[in-house]
């Protein structure tokens, strides 16, 4: 369910040059022009918020010239604009690619000075991120279930958003009565910039009300730590959305608060709680409240309504607190997991004790063997061979040739394990498996999210379909290799597609998968997600594995090496 229309707005990277970075001496992307890199004009591509776009080339010092020119020029009438108080009325979102708009996030302040600090009794959204809104309150804090609302009450009029913190509040907001009732709305999701998905999400108003004017003000339970609000609708259900919109946005969010924090969710499902209560424990020391579900008023004096993200499953530090990282995060899923692992193991260590009791007592002439458990010899022999560990796939893009693969990385040297991760699959037992190994390999799709649980130095080759190959870069590549990972990715060629017999040779579809996907997300899913599997090219992929298994070797080596030190 990974959606791909941010591949529009990704294709502006290629060919062009922020002209901020070229005066910092800076360059975005050193990829070749290709003619997804059209221009939107004959020099100068577009401004958003005083960031203009030109095409790289040769130029002569008068177009040179006429291009500073006019970039000053812009550059003033923007500033000038916004002195006067005028708004840009189109979506930035179509003329910017998300990493530049993460670069505007982060230099406009997005994550820093906006709604930095409020006073009790206010109300500061923070609605410049492309990606997602977040809304801070602080005072007496009410949650109304019945109505879809925070009520923040207050002694006195005082103003919604602190400061100037955003300049969307006169567009956003309602007032209401004459009581100086005040309304800001905000969707707690982590996907602004998709409609489709946001329409389905619950909508919250957050509303200021005269507490003296206003008697049933009742509170059933009250709470000394503060709020985190958020939502798990959306596209929860697809692992690489719950990760990457959900359990990653909530840590950058709340970490800082070192547990003492309520997560009130919308939306709330039991078996998401089941499936990531162990992250959850280690984010929060309370249970969460079902806003939807539970129709007390649960009473705080602060809260975070919406959730922080920096980039696809990744995090950027120089927006954390204490400098986090995404290896922080890494430890966090060792913490969470390695309790319910070794109980894993001990149960196993039990069962085959059990087992080896009884056939010494069905041959009891036979000679006492140490009762060793069976993991602890594999483990002892898997030290000889790095482990390799398969994400199996059925139906649409499985290797249909994955016996030979699996005998094709034994020749090459690795011990393999089949993994076929389902939804009902404990994460912990997934962890395990991928924490002890070398090497991971799968086909591009939301099971390859688990590179997560990867240590770091460690393989990760994806197997890239035709007509994925900007989302398995962006989505997974460029995360696993921010995570520390060696990343190897495999694309495979024309005829190693099934689509190959489906369409004629000279059809887009093979040709030119790009111009296919720019057709929309529906094109997409229809012929390269759904209806695509993979024949691997034995020879050809026999290089990666080489390639991989000569590392993972190699990094073997150089821990003994430290380890007799």
């Amino acid at each position: 369910m990974v959606h791909y229309q941010r591949y529009y707005y990704q294709q502006l990277r290629k060919g062009q040059v922020l002209i901020s970075d070229l005066m910092k001496g800076k360059i975005i992307d050193d990829s070749d022009d290709d003619e997804e890199s059209q221009v939107l004009g004959s020099v100068v591509h577009g401004h958003v918020n005083g960031y203009l776009y030109c095409k790289r080339g040769s130029s002569s010092p008068r177009i040179q010239f006429m291009v500073l020119f006019c970039m000053m020029l812009l550059c003033t009438l923007i500033c000038v604009s916004r002195l006067l108080g005028f708004h840009y009325g189109f979506n930035v979102s179509y003329s910017l690619g998300v990493d530049e708009y993460v670069e505007m996030d982060s230099q406009f302040g997005s994550h820093g000075p906006l709604c930095s600090s409020i006073t009790d009794g206010t109300i500061c959204c923070d609605r410049s991120s492309f990606r997602t809104d977040i809304c801070f309150m602080k005072g007496d804090i009410r949650t109304i279930p019945s109505s879809s609302s925070l009520f923040l009450y207050t002694t006195k009029h005082q103003e919604t958003v602190a400061g100037d913190s955003t300049d969307s509040f006169k567009e956003n907001d309602e007032i209401e009565g004459n009581n100086g009732l005040q309304i800001e709305k905000i969707t707690p999701y982590t996907r602004k910039w998709e409609t489709s998905v946001m329409n389905t999400i619950e909508e919250l108003k957050l509303i200021t009300r005269n507490k003296e004017s206003d008697s049933d003000h009742k509170c059933n339970v009250s709470h000394d730590v503060p709020a985190v609000v958020f939502s798990t609708g959306g596209y929860t259900g697809n692992v690489y959305h719950e990760f990457n919109d959900g359990i990653l946005p909530l840590y950058i969010t709340s970490q800082h608060f070192n547990k003492k924090v309520v997560f009130v969710i919308l939306e709330y499902h039991k078996w998401w709680y089941t499936k990531y209560g162990d992250i959850l424990s280690l984010l929060s020391d309370y249970r969460p409240v079902d806003f939807n579900g539970d129709n007390r008023t649960h009473c705080f004096s602060e809260a975070i309504v919406g959730l922080r993200i920096h980039d696809e499953l990744t995090i950027d530090s120089a927006l954390m607190e204490g400098n986090k990282t995404i290896n922080d995060f890494r430890t966090l899923l060792d913490r969470a997991y390695w309790p319910r692992i070794k109980s894993l193991i001990q149960d196993e260590e039990r069962e085959q004790q059990h087992r080896q009791q009884e056939k010494l007592a069905l041959s009891p002439s036979s000679t006492a063997m140490p009762l060793e458990p069976e993991h602890i010899a594999l483990k002892q022999h898997l030290r000889k061979k790095p482990l390799l560990t398969i994400m199996a796939r059925k139906g649409s893009r499985a290797i249909t040739n994955q016996d030979s693969v699996v005998r094709l990385a034994k020749e090459v040297g690795f011990e393999v394990n089949i993994l076929s991760p389902k939804r009902t699959m404990e994460l912990a037992k997934i962890y395990r498996a991928l924490n002890s190994s070398d090497a991971m390999m799968g086909v591009h799709g939301a099971a390859m999210t688990h590179f997560m649980f990867m240590r770091p130095k460690s393989v990760f080759i994806q197997v890239v379909p035709l007509g994925t190959e900007w989302a398995a870069e962006t989505y997974y590549g460029e995360p696993a290799t921010k995570l520390g990972l060696k990343y190897i990715k495999y694309s495979i060629h024309v005829k190693e597609s099934s689509l190959y017999k489906h369409y004629r040779r000279d059809d887009p579809v093979l040709t030119d998968p790009n111009s296919v996907v720019k057709k929309g997300w529906e094109f997409t899913k229809r012929i390269y997600l759904d209806d695509q599997t993979v024949k691997l090219d034995l020879r050809r992929f026999r290089k990666r594995l080489v390639r991989a298994y000569e590392y993972c070797m190699t990094r073997r080596q150089v821990q003994v090496e430290v380890q007799t030190q």
